[in-house]
């Protein structure tokens, strides 16, 4: 049993990524632009033009998927995608992707991307939107490795 909820066993999330735009390539080849984890600003509130959240997804079956964002007190959410249809056949592969425009950001603090798989949560992952004029208080490095 995950900590978050029972996960279909016939579904797995390899990986997901928040960048500012997704765009398809020849050859059905995906290319992100602006990948990020954090969101750093010299003041808050902040807008982002625009958001992608990127699931890569192995299994099987028909799912439906859907993103919302929640504030640091995960009372409300500040965006949510419509339910989308995520088919993948045996043993194989799928991307989604969800954009946002205008998403607005109206503290700095700990927002929670949440992923639900028909209408249960699947996954959570954390999104720090910090004030550059705030003394950081993590001890993370700030190199690119």
């Amino acid at each position: 049993m995950d900590t978050v909820t029972k996960k279909d066993e016939k579904l797995e999330l390899l990986y997901t990524l928040f960048c500012d735009d997704v765009r398809l390539e020849v050859g059905n080849k995906l290319s992100f632009m602006g990948v990020f984890q954090n969101i750093m600003v010299q003041q808050m509130p902040v807008s982002l033009i625009k958001f992608a959240v990127v699931h890569h997804w192995r299994g099987e079956g028909t799912h439906l998927s859907e993103v919302r964002i929640l504030t640091p007190d995960r009372q409300q959410h500040i965006v949510a995608s419509q339910p989308t249809s995520l088919q993948i056949t045996p043993g194989g592969f799928a991307d989604n992707i969800s954009f946002f425009v205008n998403v607005t950001f109206p503290i700095a603090g700990q927002y929670w991307v949440q992923t639900l798989v028909n209408s249960n949560l699947f996954d959570e992952q954390q999104l720090n939107v910090s004030d550059g004029r705030e003394p950081q208080a993590d001890d993370s490095s700030q190199a690119v490795n």
